[in-house]
C-alpha cells in the first residue's frame, strides 16, 4: 500500500494534535488515541476508507504478529503485565500487607521514622504505580496516623515515590512499556549501538524530574520542609485533626476493598517481601543469563555490562514474573486458602491490567502512525533555523508536562511524545536522541504529578485516605520546585551534551532549592514546633 508523504506538511500534526485535544476535552485516553489512529490512517490512505481500514488493521495486527509469526517482544510485555497483576492481587489475598503494617507499628518510634518508612516502602515496591500507591498507603497509614503525620503528607510521599520509581526501574510495568516504545524508535533511526535496555539504563541519570522528585521526598521527610498548604495540614495533624474518615468526601478504600479481595488474617511480613524480592532477583538473573547466551553466540566472554546490553528483556521479565507469581502463590497455598478464592483473585489481578494493556496497544499503534506521518520530521523542519537544537530537551520537558497535566496520563503522553521526540532528534541531531527521550519521560511524570485527573494522583490520595484536592494543592509546590531544577538540568544537558555536568548543575540547583524551602518552612513553622 502506497502511503502519502506528509514529511513537509503541517497535516502531519493532525493525528497527535487531535488525539491530544480530544484527550483534554473528553478525558478519555483510549477514545482519543483511537481517533488519532483512524485520522492518520485516512490521511495516509489518501481519504480512501477501504485503504484506511486496511492500513489500521495492518498496524494493529503488527502489534501481535510480526514477519508471519507472533510478535514475541510485544507479547512478552503483555504477558509480564498480566503476571504482575496476578502477583500483586495475591499479595493482598495473602495478608502480607496487613502483617507488614502491624510489624511496622511496633518498630517505628518517631514521626520522622514513620515518614521515612513510607518513603522507603515506596522505593521498594516499584513493580507498578497503582499497587505502589494503594499498598504502601494501606501499610503506612496506621503508622503515620499514630505519629500525627498529616494524610496530605502521606499522599505526597505515595505519589512522589510511585511514578518516579516505576519510571526509573526496568523491572516494572512502566519500564517494560517504555522499553517497547524506545526499542522501536531506535530501530527506526538505525541506532544499533545499544539495545532498548541499554538506552533505558542510559536515560536514568538524565531523567532529572524522577531522580530529584525521589530525593525531595526524603528531604521533606527528614528536614520537615512544610511549605504552602502542607504547613496547615501538618499543624492540624499535630493537633489531632484531619484523621476522621467521615470528613473525607472522597470514596477512599483500602487495597483489598479497591480490588474486592478479602485479606487473610494469617499473613506474615515474608508474604509481602518474598514475592517482590523473588521477582527482582529472578528478573535480573534472567537478564544476565539471556545476555550471556547472546554474548556466547557471538564468541564473546561474559561481562556484566555486555550481558545487560544484549539481554532478552521481554523473556527476562516473563521469567521474573513467573517466579514472582509462583512465590506469591505459595504464600496463599501454605495458608490452605480456598481454591475458589485463589482463582478469583488471579482473575481480578489479571483483569486489573486490561486497561493498561489496551493503552499499550493503542500507544504502539499511534506511535507507528505518527512515524508514517513523519510528524517529527515536520516539527524538526520548523525547529531548524528557528530554534537552537540545544533547547529542545527543555522544550520537550515542558510540552510533555503540559500534555500529561491536561490528559492526566503519563502513558498516553509517552505514546504520543516519544515517537515525536525520536523523529525530531533523528532529523536534527542524533546525539540529542537520549536527552530528548529523557525529557519526555521526565515531563510526563511531572505533568502527571500535578494533574488532578491523573489516575496515580487519585490513587495516592485514595491510599492515604486524603481529600483529593487537598493532595493536589499540597503537592504542587514540591512538584514545581523539582520541575524548575529539572529545567535547569535539561538546559545544561542540551548546551553541554554531558550527563555528568548537567547532573551536577541540577544537583546544585536542588540543594539551593532545599535550602530555600527549609528557610520558608522554618519561618512559617516557628509558631508550631510540634508539627
Amino acid at each position: 500500500m502506497n502511503l502519502i508523504d506528509f514529511a513537509s506538511s503541517p497535516i502531519s500534526l493532525l493525528p497527535p494534535v487531535v488525539a491530544l485535544t480530544l484527550a483534554i476535552v473528553t478525558r478519555r485516553v483510549l477514545v482519543s488515541l483511537g481517533v488519532g489512529i483512524l485520522l492518520g490512517a485516512i490521511l495516509l490512505a489518501d481519504y480512501s476508507i477501504g485503504g484506511a481500514l486496511s492500513y489500521t488493521f495492518e498496524k494493529v495486527s503488527g502489534v501481535f504478529i510480526e514477519d508471519g509469526g507472533i510478535n514475541s517482544w510485544n507479547m512478552s510485555i503483555v504477558g509480564f503485565l498480566l503476571l504482575l497483576g496476578m502477583m500483586t492481587a495475591l499479595l493482598t489475598l495473602s495478608g502480607g500487607t496487613r502483617a507488614f503494617a502491624e510489624w511496622a507499628q511496633v518498630r517505628v518510634k518517631s514521626k520522622r521514622g514513620s515518614k521515612l518508612l513510607a518513603a522507603f516502602l515506596g522505593v521498594f515496591i516499584f513493580v507498578d504505580d497503582y499497587f505502589n500507591s494503594l499498598a504502601v498507603g494501606s501499610i503506612s497509614r496506621p503508622v503515620t496516623d499514630r505519629f500525627y503525620v498529616s494524610r496530605a503528607k502521606l499522599a505526597y510521599i505515595l505519589d512522589s515515590t510511585a511514578a518516579p520509581m516505576c519510571v526509573l526501574m526496568p523491572a516494572s510495568s512502566w519500564g517494560a512499556y517504555i522499553m517497547t516504545i524506545i526499542g522501536g524508535i531506535l530501530v527506526s533511526h538505525g541506532m544499533t549501538d545499544y539495545s532498548a535496555l541499554g538506552a533505558y539504563v542510559r536515560l536514568i541519570p538524565m531523567n532529572f524530574y524522577a531522580v530529584f522528585a525521589l530525593l525531595m521526598v526524603f528531604a521533606v521527610a527528614w528536614f520537615k520542609l512544610d511549605v504552602g498548604q502542607m504547613r496547615r495540614h501538618e499543624i492540624e495533624a499535630s493537633q489531632g485533626r484531619g484523621f476522621d474518615e467521615g470528613n473525607d468526601s472522597q470514596a477512599a478504600h483500602d487495597l483489598n476493598e479497591e480490588l474486592d479481595i478479602e485479606e487473610s488474617s494469617r499473613g506474615s511480613v515474608a508474604d509481602l517481601v518474598m514475592p517482590i524480592v523473588s521477582l527482582i532477583v529472578a528478573t535480573v538473573a534472567a537478564m544476565l543469563y539471556t545476555g550471556n547466551q547472546a554474548l556466547a553466540s557471538d564468541g564473546l566472554a561474559f561481562n556484566l555490562l555486555g550481558a545487560f546490553e544484549n539481554t532478552d528483556v521481554g523473556m527476562s521479565l516473563i521469567y521474573g514474573g513467573v517466579i514472582g507469581l509462583a512465590v506469591a502463590l505459595l504464600t496463599v497455598l501454605k495458608q490452605k486458602l480456598p481454591a475458589s478464592d485463589i482463582a478469583k483473585t488471579l482473575w481480578i489481578g489479571a483483569k486489573s491490567m486490561f486497561g493498561a494493556i489496551l493503552i499499550l496497544v493503542f500507544a504502539w499503534t499511534i506511535g507507528s502512525v505518527i512515524g508514517d506521518m513523519n510528524t517529527g520530521a515536520y516539527l524538526s523542519s520548523l525547529v531548524q533555523g528557528n530554534i537552537d537544537p540545544s533547547w529542545l530537551p527543555v522544550i520537550l520537558f515542558l510540552l510533555s508536562g503540559l500534555m500529561a497535566f491536561s490528559t492526566g496520563t503519563s502513558w498516553g503522553t509517552f505514546g504520543i511524545m516519544l515517537p515525536i521526540a525520536g523523529d525530531m532528534a533523528g532529523a536534527t541531531d542524533l546525539a540529542l536522541m537520549l536527552p530528548m527521550l529523557s525529557a519526555v519521560l521526565a515531563g510526563s511524570v511531572f505533568g502527571d504529578h500535578c494533574s488532578p485527573i491523573s489516575d496515580t494522583t487519585i490513587l495516592s490520595s485514595t491510599g492515604a485516605r486524603c481529600n483529593h484536592i487537598d493532595h493536589v494543592a499540597t503537592q504542587l509546590p514540591y512538584a514545581i520546585s523539582v520541575a524548575i531544577v529539572s529545567c535547569i538540568g535539561f538546559i545544561a544537558l542540551g548546551m553541554t551534551s554531558s550527563v555528568a555536568i548537567s547532573f551536577a548543575v541540577a544537583s546544585v540547583a536542588f540543594v539551593i532549592t532545599c535550602f530555600v524551602l527549609a528557610s520558608i518552612s522554618k519561618s512559617k513553622m516557628a509558631s508550631c514546633p510540634s508539627a
